[in-house]
């Protein structure tokens, strides 16, 4: 599908996340060590925890206000407290003294309005297309969200440091373009209203997210989807502090390859193969039956990450994560896609908001893959995350496509009847 092909909702959403990311991802990824440095790792953990947990919790809100009102208006709301959040933040770092007690309640601010618009900026994406192109939308995504990640990664590890506060200027600038480019460019195609079943919002609310939890094919694809992220999450929790503890170092000339070197370099290439390999593989895979496909890419992404917990040699970690990542780029754009085509229209924000769980869910187990890796040996911890993998492949699969079956079988009972 070629750009200026793309829906107009597409093309204003895809760019204006490309720029807030990519400044963003140069912020956000050292929070952790910030707020660590400024008061201690005790408290920026157990802050940062709390900032997980909230952040769900309104997204969940955040869904139901996406499917209540039109997501334009969402979005605007939360696009301008954004801005303003990341202007408090700057503000708050040009005292010498830097004001940390400001910063934490403008952090925990954009960790509120942000968690409340996304539902309505995944919902967008589904408004705009239909089933037969979101696979190339989903690919075009998630090559633009790995790209800016990059971006992102390198501007953050060059200006960090020593420009902090031009680098939150940066993002307060961004994020008020964002709003500006909404209200110029977005359309409103919001047509599917959820109508209110209860006069008390709360409980209008639960009702809401009962109606998600009751179907069952989308559970198990949010479920499977938690234990095939938790491999990837582990990366860079279990597995970095495996290899920077037993890495055994390289050394090309006079530079060497450490543990913790390794990392990086692990993922750097998995940008760098999604940058670069994510259409030519959507392309091949259009050839082939998609059940077939998904099931490939699953099976070459847990082979992969199975492979790489436990090993400790440079070339063995290179080829098993290049499987993997080869993996991801085959199933991730169809298990998006057939993942929204699950979605009902008057529920898109609500069952958008709930899916976000498989990405707090599987970020707990990969936080818990450290705690275990302390008394399992690296080889075990393979096996560990291979079941882990094999649970998330049969739940996607069956989650995926078991509907879809029994959807055919009724029909085809349904014409024999009628015969």
């Amino acid at each position: 599908m070629k750009w200026k092909e793309l829906p107009r909702n597409i093309k204003v959403r895809m760019i204006t996340s490309f720029f807030n990311r990519a400044v963003s991802s140069a912020v956000m990824p050292f929070m952790a060590l910030f707020f660590a440095g400024e008061l201690g790792k005790v408290w920026a953990g157990a802050f940062l925890i709390i900032t997980v947990v909230v952040g769900f919790l309104i997204n969940l809100v955040g869904g139901y206000i996406s499917d209540r009102f039109p997501r334009k208006r969402v979005l605007l709301a939360t696009s301008w407290l954004n801005a303003l959040f990341f202007l408090v933040m700057t503000i708050s770092l040009f005292p010498d003294d830097k004001l940390i007690v400001l910063f934490a309640i403008a952090y925990i601010g954009f960790i509120i309005t942000s968690s409340l618009g996304r539902p309505a900026m995944h919902a967008i994406i589904i408004d705009s297309t239909t089933p037969e192109n979101r696979k190339a939308v989903y690919a075009l995504d998630y090559w633009l969200i790995n790209l800016s990640m990059a971006i992102g990664a390198a501007l953050g590890g060059l200006l960090y440091l020593n420009h902090q506060i031009e680098l939150f200027m940066m993002l307060t600038f961004t994020s008020t373009t964002i709003p500006i480019a909404y209200g110029i460019w977005l359309q409103d195609q919001f047509v599917d209203q959820l109508k209110k079943q209860h006069q008390n919002v709360f409980i209008d609310l639960i009702n809401n997210y009962r109606i998600a939890f009751k179907d069952s094919a989308f559970v198990k694809v949010v479920a499977g989807s938690t234990f095939i992220f938790a491999a990837e999450f582990s990366l860079n929790s279990y597995i970095g502090i495996r290899l920077a503890e037993t890495f055994n170092a390289v050394n090309i000339g006079s530079f060497e390859i450490a543990g913790v070197r390794m990392l990086s370099i692990l993922n750097i290439e998995n940008m760098l193969l999604v940058v670069c390999f994510t259409f030519i593989v959507n392309r091949f895979t259009d050839k082939f039956n998609k059940k077939n496909a998904l099931l490939i890419g699953l099976i070459l992404y847990g082979i992969g990450y199975v492979t790489v917990t436990s090993a400790n040699t440079w070339y063995m970690l290179i080829a098993f994560n290049l499987i993997a990542t080869l993996g991801e780029l085959i199933y991730s754009p169809i298990r998006n896609a057939e993942q929204a085509n699950m979605i009902p229209d008057d529920k898109r924000g609500s069952y958008s908001a709930f899916s976000n769980l498989s990405f707090s869910g599987a970020d707990l187990i990969a936080r818990s893959t450290i705690i275990i890796g302390a008394f399992l040996m690296p080889t075990m911890m393979s096996v560990y995350i291979g079941v882990i993998i094999m649970f998330g492949i049969v739940l996607i699969y069956t989650g995926l496509f078991a509907r879809n079956w029994k959807l055919g079988k009724v029909i085809g009972e349904g014409v024999r009847a009628a015969k």
